[in-house]
């Protein structure tokens, strides 16, 4: 039966899926836009530390004020509202199918999920950042609990794994698979009071749209798009660039010609391997078909006939007719993530998941650093994030971006050098930092 299906039949039963969103920001209201229109799903419990906020992003998304009006879980679950509370751990309630995680903290979201999981609930991540600094341990803790712990769909790691899924299930050799972003070198170094110039905004403007300096400028610097790779590749498999990530400049036509290995004229080290394309060229002139907001996945067609099929029926490919490209153009964010839940409640199956550590996001330098500056974390204007091999990360005892928030600075960093654990001032005390000590000892890379 379709997942829709099972929706349709959970509603006309009386016994949609029970949802706790924690973290009511962009995604999770997108997310909150399609809950009220799918009665298959009841979010009957939203946590975040501004519930005036939330009310607002409430009222934006359409939601009757009375709907968000219930006292406590119980009276939400008997009258099919939503309790607001600013306790996140309230969520992990027997009563709770699907705990989301939407804040984009990673220490507290890190926190939030191991604690659902303890309860015994279904976690869906859509915190990438947490994801990638411990989630190989979350996933070990859901299976041992009997639970599910997934990526969200919407956000473009849960879509490139489903891409790279389907390839694999055919029987394709996976090349390549990534995402495309706007990526120019000097971007590394945006800061929050730079970023708007880069987005041809004025501060003024982004505050009148609601958004957030600090967010945009992750996205623009590459730490966002570091963070996705290294959650893909410890999903999939797929290998992260020893020395991080290229952002080759490309369109969709340029796919399977770029992203295949260097010794056939691509810019790969090797087959099987993450990277995110360029929408501008090293000149900042835009790329014709860009690939922006997409995904995509490269594959290889291995005998002569499946590459004779692939001409036959149209598959674009490289001028040897070998390596191929399916990619898709846009994602619809938080729109898509009622599919993550409905996949977690209804067939216990995740919308991608890491089965291994493999790749890490680790801090570098915007400018020199001295000490007793206290790090300012992602999106901020002391450090951007690289996406490397895990076991090298693990060599180097790197300091992860995950952790580089609110850390006092023990020794001075220079601009563009990679920062370790030795150079900040970590609380052993910290659960995130537990967590990912844990990962650190018992996870690490395969081979």
């Amino acid at each position: 039966m379709s997942l829709s299906a099972q929706l349709a039949a959970r509603a006309a039963a009386g016994r949609p899926i029970t949802v706790g969103l924690i973290g009511a920001g962009k995604f999770g209201s997108m997310f909150l836009a399609m809950a009220e229109r799918q009665p298959g799903i009841h979010v009957a419990a939203i946590a975040d530390l501004s519930p005036d906020g939330v009310r607002r992003n409430l009222a934006r998304i359409g939601w009757p004020a009375e709907r968000a009006a219930a006292r406590d879980l119980e009276e939400a679950l008997a009258t099919g509202g939503t309790w607001l509370t600013e306790d996140a751990l309230a969520l992990c309630d027997p009563r709770i199918e699907v705990v989301v995680e939407a804040t984009g903290h990673a220490s507290h979201g890190l926190r939030h999920a191991a604690a659902a999981i303890a309860a015994g609930r279904h976690v869906v991540m859509a915190n990438v950042e947490a994801d990638v600094l411990a989630g190989p341990v979350l996933a070990a803790r859901a299976e041992r609990a009997g639970v599910v712990y997934s990526m969200a769909y919407g956000d473009q790691p849960a879509l490139i794994c489903e891409l790279v899924d389907i390839l694999r299930t055919h029987g394709f050799p996976v090349v390549a698979a990534g995402k495309g972003t706007k990526y120019l070198p000097a971007y590394h170094d945006s800061t929050p009071e730079t970023v708007w110039t880069h987005y041809g905004l004025t501060p003024e403007q982004a505050a009148a749209g609601g958004m957030n300096a600090r967010m945009f400028n992750s996205f623009l610097d590459g730490t966002k798009s570091a963070i996705e790779m290294a959650a893909v590749a410890n999903a999939t498999g797929l290998a992260a660039p020893e020395d991080g990530l290229l952002f080759p400049p490309g369109g969709t036509a340029d796919l399977p010609h770029l992203l295949r290995p260097c010794a056939v004229g691509g810019v790969l080290e090797r087959a099987g391997m993450v990277e995110v394309v360029s929408s501008l060229h090293r000149d900042g002139s835009p790329v014709e078909n860009d690939l922006r907001w997409g995904v995509y996945a490269v594959f290889e067609g291995e005998s002569d006939y499946i590459r004779r099929c692939f001409a036959e029926y149209g598959v674009a490919t490289d001028a040897s007719g070998r390596y191929a490209a399916l990619w898709r153009p846009y994602h619809l964010i938080g729109f898509e993530l009622p599919l993550s839940v409905a996949t977690v409640a209804l067939r216990r199956e995740a919308t991608g998941c890491p089965t291994a550590w493999r790749a890490d996001v680790v801090a570098i330098a915007k400018r020199d650093l001295s000490p007793g500056e206290v790090l300012d974390g992602e999106g901020g204007a002391m450090v951007w994030g690289r996406c490397i091999p895990a076991a090298r990360s693990r060599a180097l005892d790197a300091l992860p971006i995950g952790l580089a928030q609110g850390l006092r600075l023990l020794c001075p960093v220079r601009r563009g050098a990679m920062l370790t654990r030795a150079d900040v001032l970590i609380d052993p005390a910290d659960p995130a930092v537990a967590l990912r000590e844990e990962l650190v000892r018992g996870f690490t890379a395969p081979g």
